[in-house]
């Protein structure tokens, strides 16, 4: 019987705000607003795909 009231008590409930994900930091926020950091990703990821393309077909 212990170990069954041990299970109930560790059960995740929904709707709480546990469930939920977490906030941003400021950082976070000031990355995802940031055009140059933007447009750095942007250049790596295009780099990465023109490399699959170009080299990953012989």
């Amino acid at each position: 019987m212990a170990n069954t009231k041990n299970y109930l008590t560790r059960i995740t409930r929904g709707y709480t705000d546990f469930s939920y994900a977490t906030i941003p930091t400021k950082f976070t926020r000031f990355m995802r607003r940031c055009l140059l950091w933007q447009a750095w990703r942007w250049l790596v990821l295009n780099l990465k795909i023109l490399r699959i393309v170009a080299f990953g077909h012989s």
